[in-house]
This record gives structure tokens, C-alpha cells and sequence, in this order.
């Protein structure tokens, strides 16, 4: 979904209204220390992530019908059962007894994937979710209560294991969250947009760039032809984001399952007001500034910049496609054939239509595996977009 600058968003109650309050007043304490201004990635990760405070720190509820927005383990189970079908073959070529997911959501996916583990007989030894938001956490642990036999088997960490296993690394929509850089392409320089106070709250300011950000920007604006003015996002700590996750798979595959581009089309020339999107009570829209704490922020992913990552830290790109290639190969489809009436029947098409059609979610999202001495899940791999278009260039 595109953003609706113009979208009318609902007021929240009195007590979201104080928690936003509280926010912003931390950030605004921060934007005071700097001297006026911070860089956006900064507002980002204190907005998102601020202990106590921060949209996935705080007690509101975020994931679902009830919350801002719906990921695809809440559309369907059929989600959860391809992965879990595909992440099964994985565990066996890497001969791994662990998984490791990365921000679980409300736990849905770990139930639905396995339990389709189960089902095969190849329940990994240990299930471990790191998650950083302790609400959802409490979610999680109720959702895999529903199972005894599964969720003894999973384990809760705050921080990556210190040793390193072999297995899978699992990402359902988390690079999206990662605080990135925003930045303005003009006639004179580019500048880095930063975000300062004013009487009516928060608003853009441009800054200087780092050296670094200054060169690797100057290239994609070079490469791209983009004509100002021309603002967008960057993430500078992919790589060593990627390089931490290297470090504790000693043999297996990290999965990324997310909205993004590939360099070509996430910088495209056309593209000119970049790619950062914010979701408040299942509406999108563009204003990062509007109830802070409360509005879930995030930015596409440039697939080539996570590839990239990957390629550096020593893995190998073994595959990528688009979810609606990933699940249709990896059998989708077959639940049909499974359904106990009509009713079952249209239920199901619905729910594969959405994850799988382009105009739904099954070409704006795409999977990424990055491999290290092990074969990528099939299904990655059966539909494979041509590598260059993943690893940078036009």
C-alpha cells in the first residue's frame, strides 16, 4: 500500500494521547542535548525503540485487525505452513537442530511453521525469538501456549546467542524497522534531514553529511540521474547489522521476508519522494511526526544494500524472488484441495489471493537467502529473480 498524505487519521484516547506526549518530550529533551537537531535515524530509533516509551516498548497493541497494521502471518496460516515446509529441508542440509527468528509479532508465524515442522517430524531442538519489545513477547508466549509440545521448545532472548549453531536465521518484516538515514538531493549538495522542534512540534532539518554517507550517496544520485529536489532513505549500519547475524550461524540460511526493491528501482529517478511509510490504526500514510509512540515507522528495503551485506560478511546470495513466487512454489496452492466445504473453499482463495497476487502483497514483498555452506529452501529458488537485479546496478 501507497501512503495517503491527505488521509484524515483518527484521534487516539486520552491515555495513547499522554503516552505520545511523553515521547515526544523525551525527543524533544534529545533534539536539546544536540543543540537543535537530530539526524532522522536517531528520531527513528527513539520514536520506535526508546526503552519504556518507544512504539515497540510500549503496551498498545500494534499487529492485527486491532492494531496499524496486518503482516502476512496474520492474513493466514498458509503462510506459516509453507515457510515451516521449506525451512525443514534447510534444517536438514545444514544439518541444524536451531532456529532463530528475529521480531516474532504476535507469534503466529512460530506456531503456524512449527507446526507444519511437526507434522514432517523435523521440530528443530531449540526455537529461539529474539524480541525486543517485552508486550510482545507476552503475546507471543500465549499464542505458543496453545501448543504444550511446540512451545516447550522455544526459548526468549534479548540479545544474539553467544554461540554460534547451525540452522536458520529467520526476518518477517524486520529490516523494514530498522532505523535508517533520510537524506535531500538538491541542486547545490545533498544534506542529511534531520528533525528539530518547533512551537507546532516536529519538522525537517537539513544537516551536514558524514563524509562516508556524502560519497555513497553522491554515487547513487550520479548513477540514477536524479533531478532535484530528490529525498530518500539509507540505512549506513546494514552491514554490520548483517556481519552480527553472520557471526552466530556457524552453517545454514538467514531468511528475509519484507517489502523492498532492488538498488535500480528503490533509487529510481521517479521515486523522488523515497520510500519511508507510517501506519496508525490500519491507515498509511507519510507524516513520521504525527503521534509519536504511537505510529509505527518504517522504510522499504533496498535489497541489493542487504544482499551486499550478506556477500561482505561472508555468505552467499542463493536466492531471491517474490513471496508470491515463494509460496505458490513452495505449495500454497495445495490447501485448496484440502478445504472441508465452500465456505473453507473461498475463505482459503481469499487468504492466497492477498498473500500472493501482485496487487496485494505478493510482488511489493520479496525473500532474500543468504547462505553459508548450505542450499537455499527450494522454494527461493525455483522462481530465482536474475542475481544482478538483487546485487546492485541497472
Amino acid at each position: 500500500m501507497m501512503p495517503d498524505s491527505n488521509l484524515d487519521l483518527p484521534d487516539p484516547d486520552p491515555t495513547a494521547r499522554d503516552h505520545s506526549r511523553r515521547v515526544a518530550a523525551a525527543i524533544r529533551s534529545a533534539i536539546d542535548t544536540a543543540g537543535g537537531a537530530i539526524p532522522f535515524a536517531e528520531y527513528m530509533r527513539l520514536a520506535l525503540y526508546a526503552p519504556g516509551l518507544g512504539y515497540y516498548q510500549a503496551g498498545a497493541e500494534k499487529l492485527g485487525a486491532g492494531g496499524d497494521f496486518v503482516t502476512a502471518p496474520e492474513v493466514s496460516a498458509l503462510f506459516g505452513e509453507v515457510i515451516g515446509r521449506q525451512l525443514g529441508e534447510t534444517l536438514a542440509a545444514a544439518g541444524g537442530d536451531t532456529i532463530l527468528e528475529l521480531g516474532a509479532g504476535t507469534g503466529r508465524l512460530a506456531l503456524t511453521l512449527l507446526r507444519a515442522l511437526a507434522a514432517e517430524h523435523r521440530l528443530p531442538t531449540r526455537y529461539l525469538i529474539l524480541e525486543v519489545s517485552g508486550d510482545l513477547a507476552s503475546r507471543q508466549r500465549e499464542t505458543l501456549a496453545a501448543d504444550p509440545e511446540i512451545s516447550r521448545r522455544v526459548e526468549w532472548i534479548d540479545r544474539l546467542p553467544e554461540q554460534s549453531f547451525n540452522g536458520i536465521i529467520l526476518a518477517n518484516e524486520v529490516a523494514d524497522a530498522l532505523p535508517v538515514e533520510r537524506f535531500l538531493w538538491s541542486a547545490d549538495a545533498a544534506r542529511r534531514l534531520g528533525v528539530k522542534t518547533t512551537e507546532a512540534g516536529f519538522t525537517w532539518a537539513e544537516m551536514d553529511l558524514s563524509p562516508e554517507l556524502a560519497v555513497r550517496i553522491g554515487t547513487l544520485g550520479k548513477r540514477y540521474a536524479w533531478t532535484p529536489p530528490y529525498a530518500s532513505e539509507i540505512n549506513p549500519h546494514l552491514d554490520a547489522w548483517i556481519a552480527s547475524l553472520a557471526a552466530v550461524l556457524r552453517r545454514g540460511v538467514m531468511l528475509f521476508i519484507d517489502y523492498g526493491l532492488p538498488e535500480h528501482e528503490y533509487y529510481h529517478p521517479t521515486r523522488h519522494r523515497g520510500t519511508l511509510i507510517c501506519h496508525f490504526r490500519q491507515r498509511a500514510h507519510e507524516d513520521p511526526f504525527r503521534w509519536p509512540g504511537l505510529t509505527d515507522i518504517s522504510a522499504w528495503v533496498d535489497f541489493s544494500a542487504l544482499a551486499r551485506a550478506g556477500t561482505a560478511a561472508g555468505l552467499e546470495v542463493a536466492g531471491y524472488t517474490t513471496q508470491g513466487n515463494f509460496l505458490l512454489e513452495g505449495g500454497i496452492g495445495s490447501a485448496i484441495g484440502r478445504a472441508t466445504g465452500d465456505i473453507d473453499r473461498y475463505r482459503l482463495a481469499g487468504e492466497i489471493k492477498r498473500l500472493v497476487l501482485p496487487d496485494e502483497m505478493g510482488e511489493t514483498f520479496k525473500v532474500l537467502a543468504l547462505a553459508r555452506d548450505c542450499a537455499a529452501p527450494s522454494a527461493v529458488i525455483a522462481r530465482n529473480l536474475d542475481e544482478r537485479l538483487v546485487l546492485g546496478g541497472r
